[in-house]
């Protein structure tokens, strides 16, 4: 245990209540949506995205998605109709055309506009009924029919892997982890840490997972330059490393605040004065379908708690298995803290020096090195032999 002077040390934080969040506008959101958006675009630029119609239509809403399966197909069937109301009624094949003896009709059945939607409807999604046919003696409906068919096809093909595609999108794999609503800083190890907690809700593991975040906020250079957004590299890690981490349970992540820590010259009354914005990155690959997927999530100074420690949520049961309650996934417990940085810095030399000359006004002795710590379970009665 670290002890710290009395005062220099004491019990902070202060937990946000539901109703009173921050109204902050923030550039990432606490799901990880990115809040920006682009103007003074040039008119010729949106022709990028034709270019680029797959990810235009992958990433479009799903209404414009279901709306675009109705038009394309509702729209080719009626356009074929057309061109088979046409042929029909060039050759004279409707109702009410004066026909010749010996006339030969290019299609059967097709007696007017109605009848021409449901002969394209049939031809293109081959139900064919047998009412309406080819004759086979007009060489333009051989051709507009096997034209017709490779359209159809093609459609068949593009819708189903739009909506394969947006089925199976990275981002939906990354709903199913899930950041703590607030970040807390506390002493870890002997040090002041900044601590969040992340979980994946799933079984299936992410391969390769790397934890890394970003310090969003407007600096001013020494020419006088301001730049908004300015982004500085924070570093997370767990106990086991910052890569490639074994993520199947809740992981608490620790930023070191120390000298090389844009957080090192806060402390906990200048902390819900600043402005800034704390993101946290997950990148991983999904080990059921290989594909990669980020996480984000955002923190702003009144969602980081100095003065607490993150409540246990990991325990074994009596069959053997781990046990994860969530229910204590973001919940949070005073500690005692220093009230900044500089003060755990200037008391951990005070401890070390005392500590040193303890070491030299002490008892000399021999050490017994068999001597080893046991836990006592059981109750003796020591007066008994």
């Amino acid at each position: 245990m670290v002890s710290l002077s009395s005062s220099r040390m004491f019990q902070l934080g202060h937990i946000q209540p539901n109703g009173h969040r921050s109204h902050k506008s923030r550039l990432v959101t606490k799901d990880g949506r990115c809040n920006i958006e682009f103007g003074n675009i040039e008119y010729s630029n949106h022709f990028a995205y034709l270019v680029d119609f797959w990810t235009t239509f992958v990433e479009i809403r799903w209404r414009f998605v279901l709306l675009l399966f109705v038009a394309a197909f509702t729209g080719s069937w009626f356009i074929f109709s057309l061109l088979w109301y046409w042929i029909a009624k060039s050759n004279g094949d409707l109702t009410g055309q004066n026909r010749t003896d010996g006339h030969v009709q290019c299609i059967d059945n097709v007696n007017g506009l109605t009848t021409a939607f449901l002969y394209s409807l049939e031809t293109q999604t081959t139900i064919g009924y047998g009412g309406r046919a080819l004759t086979g003696h007009c060489a333009v409906t051989v051709a507009l029919i096997i034209i017709q068919s490779l359209i159809g096809v093609f459609i068949n093909c593009f819708m189903c892997g739009v909506i394969l595609a947006k089925i199976s999108l990275p981002k939906k794999r990354a709903k199913t982890v899930t950041f703590s609503n607030t970040a807390v800083i506390c002493l870890k190890k002997g040090s002041l840490c900044l601590l969040i907690r992340v979980a994946n809700l799933r079984k299936t593991l992410l391969i390769g997972s790397q934890i890394y975040g970003k310090l969003l906020r407007t600096t001013t250079t020494p020419d006088g330059e301001t730049i908004i957004l300015d982004q500085v590299d924070i570093d997370f890690m767990v106990d086991a490393g910052k890569d490639n981490l074994f993520f199947v349970c809740p992981l608490t992540l620790y930023h070191v605040i120390n000298r090389s820590s844009p957080f090192y010259e806060l402390s906990v009354d200048t902390l819900p004065l600043q402005d800034f914005e704390l993101v946290v990155f997950l990148d991983g690959t999904a080990e059921s379908t290989s594909s990669s997927c980020q996480v984000r999530t955002s923190y702003i100074p009144q969602e980081i708690q100095w003065g607490f420690t993150f409540l246990p949520i990991i325990s074994r049961t009596k069959t053997g298995k781990y046990h994860v309650d969530f229910s204590n996934f973001s919940k949070s417990v005073r500690v005692t803290t220093p009230h900044c940085i500089r003060c755990f810095e200037t008391d951990a030399d005070q401890r070390n020096h005392n500590k040193h000359n303890q070491e030299n006004h002490k008892k000399l002795g021999i050490d017994n090195l068999g001597f080893q710590v046991i836990d006592i379970h059981d109750s003796v009665d020591v007066t008994k032999m």
